[in-house]
């Protein structure tokens, strides 16, 4: 009989976090992500993740007046274009439809206080992407990223 760890990277699962627009969400989002990863095992993803999740999360609660949500998707024994244990998707939900300002090239930013989040993300996803989304009538948009874990 496999042991939990080994049955949670093998089976595919799905968490989402409704929350406010408040930037405290930011934190809550990073710790139960830590917490969800850690529990099914994944531990090697948690930083790049929290980093991650952090920067989508925050984005959606700055830049948007309504209600938000984090949601991790774990797909085991994905084919893509190569093998890999599983992909991690993490996204953030928010109300508003306009599309995410373009990524600029992380390097070019330098000290620029704004603007190096969805840079950040572009850097260390392996993809990343957003579409609109229609949620309980209220339009908006998903923003996420994949990690790949080999």
């Amino acid at each position: 009989m496999p042991d939990n760890e080994t049955v949670s990277a093998t089976v595919p699962w799905e968490y989402t976090l409704y929350i406010p627009n408040d930037l405290r969400a930011v934190t809550v989002c990073r710790r139960t992500l830590r917490l969800i990863l850690t529990m099914h095992g994944l531990i090697r993803l948690v930083d790049t993740a929290e980093l991650l999740a952090a920067e989508l999360v925050s984005n959606a609660v700055r830049h948007t007046k309504g209600p938000a949500a984090l949601r991790v998707r774990w797909a085991a024994g994905v084919l893509r274009v190569r093998w890999a244990a599983g992909v991690l998707r993490v996204g953030a939900w928010d109300a508003d439809p306009e599309p995410p300002e373009p990524p600029g090239e992380f390097e070019a930013l330098g000290e620029a206080e704004e603007g190096r989040g969805l840079a950040l993300v572009r850097a260390c996803a392996d993809l990343w992407g957003w579409q609109p989304l229609v949620r309980d009538g209220n339009r908006g948009k998903y923003v996420w990223c994949d990690l790949v874990a080999s």
